[in-house]
């Protein structure tokens, strides 16, 4: 075998111990880290536990060893329950899963309906109802309330008669007839002049209409009283 043989094989000798070598370092390097996590960890595991001594030494004097023991025999006995329960609690989020979509929409549409109510200015307007409960309430004491809770069906009742088509055109046409009038240029009449405006058809018929309405109103008051007594 001629030298340069030899110190071919040498070289590959040598570069075969260099891999050993870095292999060897690399698993010691390995080792190393592994006890140092070892030992980090061990170092965690004594603190917590020394923490989870001092927090079961505050309610030591609650707990007895017993209730352990207690309590797994309490939820191996419900195993059917608890899987039951968890079954319905898996179904509920199932449910609220599938939900959210129409959740969402009726969250879209109601905003909707605030903006549009905003916008419409209804809460402004319950704003100010809000103040006229107010102003009702220190105006009014509990006896009146109670006055009115007792002659609340006569006022409805006269609500609805006042609300009456006829009636509310009989106000309708007053108020027209009011807004027309000039009041500040109504000139004096003299009583011969009132006399004769008494002749005119238009006079007549008011003249009756006041005449039935009085009428009426003591023939009304005469049942009213008799029904009382």
């Amino acid at each position: 075998m001629s030298g340069s043989d030899i110190s071919g094989q040498l070289a590959e000798i040598q570069t075969t111990l260099d891999g050993i070598t870095a292999e060897l370092a690399l698993v010691k390097q390995q080792r190393q880290e592994m006890e140092d996590l070892k030992e980090d960890l061990t170092r965690v595991a004594k603190d917590l536990f020394a923490g989870a001594i001092e927090e079961f030494e505050d309610i030591a004097p609650f707990v007895r060893t017993g209730d352990f023991l207690h309590l797994v025999k309490l939820i191996l006995r419900n195993t059917n329950n608890i899987t039951e329960v968890i079954g319905k609690l898996e179904s509920a989020l199932d449910f609220f899963e599938d939900f959210k979509p129409i959740g969402k929409e009726l969250f879209g549409d109601t905003l909707d309906t605030l903006d549009k109510f905003d916008r419409a200015k209804y809460f402004e307007f319950a704003s100010e109802a809000v103040h006229i409960s107010d102003n009702v309430v220190e105006h009014f004491s509990a006896e009146d309330v109670k006055q009115l809770a007792d002659n609340i069906v006569p006022i409805l009742e006269t609500v609805k008669a006042i609300t009456q088509p006829e009636m509310v055109g009989a106000v309708k046409n007053a108020i027209m007839v009011f807004g027309t009038l000039d009041v500040k240029g109504i000139k004096q009449v003299s009583i011969w002049k009132a006399m004769r405006e008494l002749n005119t058809p238009e006079m007549k018929r008011g003249l009756g209409f006041m005449v039935a309405f009085l009428k009426n109103i003591a023939n009304r008051r005469d049942e009213l009283i008799k029904g009382d007594e």
